[in-house]
């Protein structure tokens, strides 16, 4: 094809709006921003700094600055939390810029330092929130050179605003945290912290008012034995052990409170809590039937590490076993027929360990064949790691997911407190729509939800553009029949349990 009809390609592309996730960043090894050459060359021979040992592992994006975190699950990692400065490099294979410096990214300096991060959040008041694991190592070789804790940063002045080291209560000895959700309320001291405990099996929640966190224990946050087989990247393995993972928060509802959405590593299913439960201590031990499940499973390589929901609840999930990022209205049934994949590449998007949607509504993807890494070993002539964008609109379009449907958008089956659930059929969503049977009801009516201009920038391809998000809709809530009652069981989640020595078929990320 000659340059003319590659740029009517383009431009019918772009005004169609079916441009999809675009390759931002990529990087065949990763490479730190150093004060100077010689200091660079000194860490390289002291083994200080080692290119093939990165891996990044999460993402997030705030105003001109895309953080990049690199766990130190090998030597040789300079800095475990870093940045890209988008303004000076809006794309190709940049050096990352330790955050907020190089000598704050010493590890096992627990006063001052970050040893090892994982995911990040910068929520609407500036703050960038960290949860440092304090370990180095992986596996057998993880050390615990620093408890956990977290720190949040004043993005506006680069400075670290609080430390807050997790309770011993709130940990066990299997204990590992990489997730992190912010719950931002009424105002900006009005905020939590939510933390997934994924071979520990627990969730924490801390709040900023207080300064305080506490630990809530369920059997939902055990992993599936019936699903904890992989296949990533032609490697099969196992990683049966894994459970609370990927956390997602929805838009605020009209009693105030968010709903948080939550995974299993090792399981299809989806399940949630309201954020009522979660912020409010003495539930600790009387929330069991506050917590919900949906009855239908994602199919065809369910599992995923991560999830974000959009401001008019649209959720974005990695389909880590797909190479994909699948999505789902909140304003429909949680059941496959409403599920859909927004983009998917065998090759640029295996592992697509991270995704995110930032203040402008644009997505944020990061893909880093991480099981080969750990399994393996990558091939460093060839592009391992990748950064993509995309505005949300453009991914929803085409999907079932870009529906806008009045509907109730909270639906899980819920383990209400008289031991029983209630059926009900939802009015029809639309005409001609059939709505289907759902059981259990959890959360109050919807209000409107407006979409915001979404922007994208490709300069990796040399083109610089803008999209405009379609007139704004406003949902309203169906109206319900609540039926008779069925008796559901109750049971005790276990308050203790062994994992194996064997990291290879355990997940750290």
């Amino acid at each position: 094809m000659n340059r003319s009809g590659l740029l009517l390609l383009t431009l019918i592309t772009l005004t169609s709006g079916a441009v999809k996730l675009q390759e931002r960043f990529n990087w065949r090894q990763l490479d730190w921003v150093f004060p100077n050459q010689q200091i660079r060359e000194r860490a390289i021979a002291s083994g200080d700094f080692i290119p093939t040992n990165g891996l990044p592992v999460g993402i997030e994006r705030w105003q001109n600055k895309l953080f990049v975190s690199v766990p130190r699950w090998r030597n040789g990692i300079p800095a475990t939390l870093n940045y890209i400065d988008m303004n000076r490099t809006p794309s190709g294979s940049p050096a990352l810029i330790p955050y907020p410096s190089l000598e704050n990214n010493i590890a096992g300096d627990c006063a001052n330092g970050l040893s090892t991060v994982y995911r990040i959040k910068a929520d609407k008041c500036g703050r960038l929130w960290v949860l440092d694991t304090g370990t180095v190592g992986i596996g057998n070789t993880t050390q615990n050179v620093c408890p956990y804790a977290l720190n949040v940063f004043d993005l506006a002045t680069d400075r670290r605003i609080r430390r807050y080291e997790l309770r011993p209560e709130d940990t066990n000895p299997n204990t590992f945290i990489a997730n992190i959700a912010i719950d931002i309320g009424r105002n900006c001291e009005d905020a939590f912290a939510y933390f997934s405990d994924e071979l520990g099996y627990g969730l924490i929640s801390y709040s900023w008012e207080q300064n305080r966190s506490w630990r809530f224990d369920h059997s939902f946050f055990f992993p599936d034995p019936l699903r904890g087989d992989f296949n990533v990247a032609g490697l099969n393995f196992q990683w049966g052990e894994e459970g609370i993972f990927g956390m997602a928060l929805s838009p605020l509802a009209s009693d105030g409170f968010r709903t948080l959405y939550f995974s299993p590593l090792a399981s299809h299913r989806e399940f949630s809590v309201s954020t009522r439960i979660l912020r409010d201590e003495n539930r600790v031990e009387e929330s069991y039937h506050d917590f919900s499940y949906f009855t239908e499973e994602r199919t065809g390589g369910g599992h995923t590490t991560s999830r974000v929901m959009s401001d008019d609840g649209v959720m974005l999930f990695n389909l880590i076993d797909q190479n994909a990022v699948g999505c789902w209205n909140s304003g429909t049934t949680y059941a496959p027929r409403n599920h859909d994949v927004v983009d998917r590449d065998d090759e640029a998007l295996v592992f697509p360990a991270d995704v995110k949607i930032d203040e402008t509504n644009t997505v944020w993807v990061i893909s880093d064949r991480m099981p080969v890494f750990l399994i393996t070993e990558l091939d460093y002539t060839d592009t391992n790691f990748r950064i993509f964008s995309a505005p949300l609109d453009n991914l929803l379009q085409g999907t079932v997911c870009a529906a806008r449907r009045p509907a109730h958008r909270f639906s899980p089956v819920s383990l209400l407190n008289k031991h029983q659930i209630f059926d009900y059929v939802s009015d029809s969503l639309s005409p001609g729509y059939q709505a289907p049977k759902l059981i259990g009801y959890n959360g109050p009516a919807t209000h409107g939800f407006e979409t915001p201009k979404a922007f994208v920038y490709n300069q990796h391809n040399n083109v610089a553009f803008k999209t405009e998000s379609p007139p704004t809709t406003t949902y309203y809530s169906s109206s319900y029949t609540p039926f008779t009652g069925h008796n559901v069981f109750t049971s005790k989640a276990p308050t203790s349990y062994h994992k194996k020595s064997e990291w290879g078929n355990q997940f750290y990320y």
